[in-house]
């Protein structure tokens, strides 16, 4: 993906040229075909572009807009077409994807950002208003960090450079802190109090060294969709799936596909073929990738990625994710803005030698499949749809399926789907998913509601159905899953994530997705002619628990180290005693909580190089006495 990065001094003084330059030296890498910079008085705008379809070559950036506005754009516009034509622009003319959205902008303004569907991030001067705008998609696939002081603000596609190059040193947010530990942050957060992120289908505007924040598009239950069968829902969904997955093939290279051989991946890679095959696309071929782990029990993928070769008639590159030890590692030779675990160098380097061999630019993957293809329907919610509805029968024949197949009481079944009916506090009580662990600090779980992140609602919708109000969390909740994603050398894009599927997907009766002992049941019925038959029967999905417990054997003895004097701790994050147990636990192989354990090790490892480093203030009396950050280092 190509990067945007920038400065503008509210006193008036020359943009910094020499600090836009130290930018570089991180961003090169992901922005490989070439720099452009315009330095225009107190504000200088640098763009590396990476070109992945024919018309993104035709662009130069920074863009210039009538009166002196400046525009930058990361992104893919996917509604190219209807813009065009509201905007009178002439289609048979190449133009690049940022001069339509420079044309929309000119014409709506900020109201134009609503119209853009796609991946993107932007940001805008305006020399006449003294004003700058920054902009982000609809669930955050690209990224837009900005940092304002008294003097300047300074905005960047990437974290790193604004931590490392800003000359300040941080505050650590507590809420990012949180949202990080039980699940994903919230989308405008960073791990920095100082450092903002642009939220997703929102903007940010700064004028006069004021800073305001809105949104331009926001999840509302629409009017439903409703058809009289199964066919017409099935057709809906072929349609919608069809339409993202053939905007992810605008590509003038071969395009790469992770294939797990779940129905996620392996309805995107079919479909694929399926439009290569009958319509065709910019990009001619694709390809896939898969990754396998022969040790791990719990992980059965190759059988059923290969069915999918097998119907393809070709195979993918293969990648043994235990070849080097471990597909991931708790330490990072480099500096990392964020505790998201990284891929081990093995894994880094495999991949980055196929898309060099493959010549790729853009990977297809499945991310958001489970959360709008309905894996994390909860029959509980059908039912208690059912009662809002008065439709008692249906509700007996549901809790009577139900109870047969999960062979539990429907009496428990009934109680449980009316709790879904209370309000979200009556429900937090009943939960038991959502109580800490022992080893995160009590204090600071009541601080910064860890229950209520648990659950994935941090507001009441006290008068939306159950179903609505389930589904209401899911863009929010992708957002914040796709705002933790680290940087990567290609453009990584995601079919589940487009917003007309999404607003589909939403729309739809719950009951289409969700049938007694059918999950996804919309999306099998849907692709029963595009997948094979082994994956329509599929029942696993792959864990990967056995690799938490190597790694804490292969660095036992720093981890040990840590877990006696945690700074996590000192922060109040963790409670010292409880952290303890649970890593010897985790070394026995008797884990407990062993994704938020995960996080904790990793935010621990994470916070000792940012002290090191002297990039963060830590209070002096949070330290115990004899503590010695420099020799405790991982």
């Amino acid at each position: 993906m190509s990067v945007q990065a920038g400065i503008w001094y509210f006193d008036g003084r020359p943009a910094d040229r020499e600090l836009l330059n130290l930018v570089n030296n991180d961003v090169v890498a992901y922005g490989p075909d070439g720099c452009n910079e315009q330095y225009l008085g107190s504000v200088g705008m640098k763009f590396w572009a990476y070109h992945r379809t024919a018309e993104s070559r035709l662009e130069s950036q920074p863009h210039f807009l009538g009166r002196g506005k400046v525009m930058m754009w990361d992104g893919r516009l996917d509604n190219r077409e209807e813009l065009e034509a509201a905007l009178a622009i002439d289609g048979a003319k190449p133009i690049s994807d940022v001069e339509i959205v420079a044309a929309s902008y000119e014409r709506w303004g900020v109201e134009s950002f609503r119209r853009l569907m796609g991946d993107w991030a932007l940001s805008v001067w305006d020399p006449e208003e003294k004003s700058l705008v920054l902009a982000r998609d609809h669930v955050a696939v690209r990224h837009l960090y900005y940092q304002v002081t008294p003097e300047k603000v300074f905005w960047c596609s990437h974290l790193a450079p604004i931590v490392l190059y800003s000359g300040a040193r941080f505050t650590v947010n507590d809420e990012f802190v949180a949202g990080y530990i039980v699940m994903h942050t919230d989308a405008h957060l960073t791990p920095y109090r100082e450092i903002h992120a642009v939220p997703p289908a929102g903007f940010v505007k700064v004028c006069n060294g004021q800073v305001s924040v809105r949104k331009y598009w926001a999840f509302q239950p629409k009017n439903p969709i409703r058809y009289k069968t199964d066919a017409e829902y099935e057709e809906h969904y072929r349609h919608v799936l069809r339409q993202a997955v053939r905007r992810r093939l605008r590509s003038d290279s071969p395009v790469l596909a992770e294939l797990s051989g779940g129905f996620d991946s392996s309805g995107i890679v079919c479909m694929a073929d399926d439009i290569l095959s009958r319509e065709g696309a910019q990009a001619k071929r694709v390809d896939t990738l898969s990754f396998y782990a022969p040790k791990e029990q719990e992980m059965d993928d190759d059988l059923y990625f290969t069915e999918v070769e097998e119907k393809r008639g070709r195979m993918g590159y293969h990648v043994d994710s235990e070849s080097g030890g471990t597909p991931f590692s708790f330490g990072n030779p480099g500096f990392s803005p964020t505790p998201i675990g990284q891929l081990t160098d093995h894994m880094k380097t495999s991949r980055l030698k196929i898309l060099q061999e493959g010549g790729y630019r853009v990977v297809l993957t499945g991310i958001g499949g489970d959360e709008f293809n309905g894996q994390c329907t909860d029959p509980r919610v059908l039912m208690a749809d059912l009662m809002t509805q008065f439709r008692i029968v249906e509700l007996g024949r549901q809790l009577k399926a139900w109870s047969l197949l999960s062979q539990r009481p429907w009496m428990g079944m009934l109680l449980q789907a009316c709790g879904e009916l209370m309000p979200l506090s009556v429900r937090l009580r009943l939960s038991k998913f959502v109580q800490s662990e022992p080893f995160i600090d009590k204090t600071f779980s009541r601080r910064c509601r860890l229950p209520l992140r648990k659950m994935g609602e941090l507001e009441e919708r006290r008068f939306w159905p159950p179903s609505v109000r389930d589904r209401a969390c899911a863009p929010a909740m992708m957002a914040r899953q796709m705002h933790d994603a680290l940087p990567s050398l290609e453009e990584k894009t995601h079919p589940y994530l487009d917003r007309d599927f999404i607003e589909f997907a939403t729309a739809v009766p719950y009951s289409q997705m969700i049938r007694p002992g059918q999950r996804r049941s919309l999306m099998r019925r849907a692709l029963v002619n595009y997948l094979p038959e082994e994956v329509l029967k599929r029942r696993t999905k792959a864990a990967t628990g056995r690799f938490v417990t190597v790694l804490t054997e292969r660095h036992w003895p720093e981890i040990q180290c840590m877990s006696n004097q945690p700074l996590s701790a000192c922060l109040g994050y963790v409670d010292r005693t409880g952290f303890r147990k649970a890593v010897l636990d985790a070394k026995t192989g008797n884990p407990t909580s062993l994704v938020n354990l995960t996080r904790v090790l990793l935010l621990e490892y994470w916070l000792r190089d940012l002290s090191r480093r002297g990039l963060i203030s830590i209070p002096g009396d949070a330290l115990p006495l004899g503590m010695d950050l420099a020799r405790s280092q991982a």
